[in-house]
């Protein structure tokens, strides 16, 4: 059963090694939604505590789901690159107020 379980997790890294910086924005991105959606369905007074409840699990998990995911496709390199792109802007505008 590990040796399936290797080869499985083998292929994912694979896969998940192919797909673009990109796409891994994209798929960063598509967390805020969840994330807004998970905690804007409690306000909901139609719905009963355990509808919310279930919902927020869903909706929350699925939020972490892409944010991790988006996170894994991009990787350590990316990480650095969209760091340096955010804060680039703010050393620049430093050094001319200067």
């Amino acid at each position: 059963m590990n040796i399936i379980m290797k080869k499985i997790i083998e292929k994912i890294k694979a896969w998940l090694a192919t797909l673009s910086f990109k796409t891994g924005v994209i798929v960063l991105i598509t967390c805020i939604p969840f994330y807004i959606l998970s905690f804007v369905q409690l306000s909901f007074d139609f719905l009963s505590v355990s509808t919310k409840s279930i919902l927020w699990v869903v909706l929350f998990g699925l939020a972490k789901t892409f944010q991790y995911g988006g996170l894994t496709i991009i990787g350590v390199e990316g990480v650095k690159r969209l760091k340096q792109k955010f804060f680039k802007k703010k050393d620049d505008t430093e050094i001319e107020s200067n």
